[in-house]
């Protein structure tokens, strides 16, 4: 599998634009591209999928373990003969407080896979030679193989910076020239995801595109490119099979957007009929409905237009009281709420949702505190909360996770109400897909649509 990670010094350097451009333009020339991401970013991954045409797949150290690494690319890539990996933050940017777990170059060595650098070159000149300098020797296990320069603002300036280059024995393979069209719309929480920008998004993907195409030679794109071979097994979703099919509604459409491609893919191996709701349209669950996932996404953005649906709302309400399992996320615990800034939303959560100016982010270790469909009590799993919204305290709800946070006082978060966990914290399956596995069991008695009595030990 031909493959390369593209990376930047920092965040806002172009790494998106140029690794969807990179994606669409290869796909475009005739080559199956896989597209992935480091890092548990739900955004980036659908700008990838409308310009490979294939799932965006995360690869991230943190949530899954880097053992699983190189088996989830393997899996990610079958049927393809070029991956694009788009780095995360700046290069060498991990896990706070450790050694760079979880970084682009972490990743970029568990596949050893070369590193396309993207640079943002306003205001820089022959200081550049030194920045590159500085990113290739840090660590010399991590390949730089060559650089494309971003944001140029004239033929004297890439001059310069070619000379800069060359100075430190790096290739340019690309540059981009300043210009407002080569950028995807961003908001709070990052860019505006692909499904809810529409038609837009397809159309910044081909200008995106068109641009690499004219302005990066991708002959030397694809000989960086040209590694030998990993020996590794494509991952699996090693799960038991449930019986009898129990359908698992899973939301969708552009409000609940955050989901990992694998998390249908373990739903399915361990036994689901998968069915895709959408709570802005669809006014009821799929006929048959014996478990519901709400991932994480927007529902903030789209808090008027969720709240008119009360249909689907009353649904989810009489679902979730009946003891069925829900699965909520971040956004899908925002919509099991009362309220979403004022929105009525399901209410099966006594609280209240409202976006803040605080941004919440960053890796949990967090210890099942309740027994839910999803965990035993004691279990322990690695997630990433990212979010500006809070909650406001329900009354005596077993919290779903403990954790301790910046401080030493352990914190408690979610909910376990019933058959429902309710909670900020996103999971990756292929870290836990045990517990995907135990989600469906606990489904299978609800498949008639009548509750048995069933208790979660």
């Amino acid at each position: 599998m031909n493959r390369l990670v593209v990376a930047a010094p920092a965040s806002g350097s172009g790494k998106t634009t140029v690794a969807t451009g990179l994606m669409a333009a290869l796909r475009q020339a005739g080559s199956r591209v896989a597209p992935f991401k480091v890092g548990p970013d739900y955004i980036d991954p659908g700008y990838h999928s409308l310009a490979t045409g294939r799932p965006g797949r995360n690869l991230d150290p943190v949530m899954v373990g880097e053992n699983r690494i190189p088996g989830l690319f393997a899996h990610g890539a079958k049927g393809c003969d070029l991956a694009v990996v788009e780095g995360v933050m700046g290069l060498f940017d991990g896990r706070i407080d450790t050694a760079g777990i979880g970084s682009t170059a972490h990743v970029a060595k568990l596949i050893n896979a070369p590193v396309l650098f993207v640079v943002d070159a306003r205001g820089q000149s022959r200081s550049l030679a030194a920045l590159l300098h500085g990113f290739r020797g840090y660590d010399p296990t991590v390949r730089l193989g060559g650089v494309i320069l971003n944001q140029v603002g004239s033929e004297r300036h890439e001059q310069v910076l070619r000379s800069a280059c060359d100075e430190v024995g790096l290739d340019v393979l690309g540059v981009l020239p300043r210009d407002p069209q080569f950028s995807l719309p961003s908001r709070h929480l990052g860019l505006v995801t692909a499904a809810e920008h529409g038609p837009e998004a397809v159309a910044a993907v081909d200008a995106i595109a068109a641009a690499v195409a004219k302005h990066v030679d991708l002959d030397a794109v694809r000989r960086l490119a040209s590694v030998p071979a990993m020996a590794v097994a494509a991952w699996e979703p090693q799960v038991d099979r449930v019986a009898g099919e129990p359908v698992i509604a899973v939301a969708g459409g552009a409000a609940f957007t955050f989901g990992y491609a694998e998390h249908v893919e373990v739903l399915e191996a361990a036994g689901a009929a998968v069915a895709v709701l959408d709570p802005l349209h669809d006014e009821e669950l799929p006929e048959g409905t014996a478990g519901l996932v709400l991932p994480g996404g927007f529902p903030e953005q789209h808090a008027e237009a969720l709240s008119a649906n009360a249909p689907l709302r009353a649904a989810v309400a009489r679902f979730a009281r009946s003891g069925a399992p829900v699965h909520a996320e971040c956004g899908g615990l925002l919509y099991l709420a009362r309220s979403l800034d004022g929105h009525e939303m399901c209410g099966v959560i006594d609280a209240d949702g409202f976006m803040t100016p605080k941004l919440t982010l960053g890796y949990r270790d967090a210890v099942a505190s309740t027994s839910s469909p999803l965990h035993p009590p004691g279990s322990r799993v690695t997630g990433h909360e990212f979010h500006r919204t809070q909650l406001s305290t329900p009354h005596s709800t077993p919290p779903a996770w403990h954790w301790r946070g910046v401080t030493s006082r352990p914190v408690a978060e979610g909910f376990v109400v019933g058959g429902v966990h309710a909670s900020y914290l996103h999971t990756h399956p292929a870290g836990d897909p045990e517990a995907i596995a135990r989600f469906v069991r606990a489904c299978h008695p609800f498949v008639a649509g009548v509750a048995d009595g069933t208790v979660f030990v």
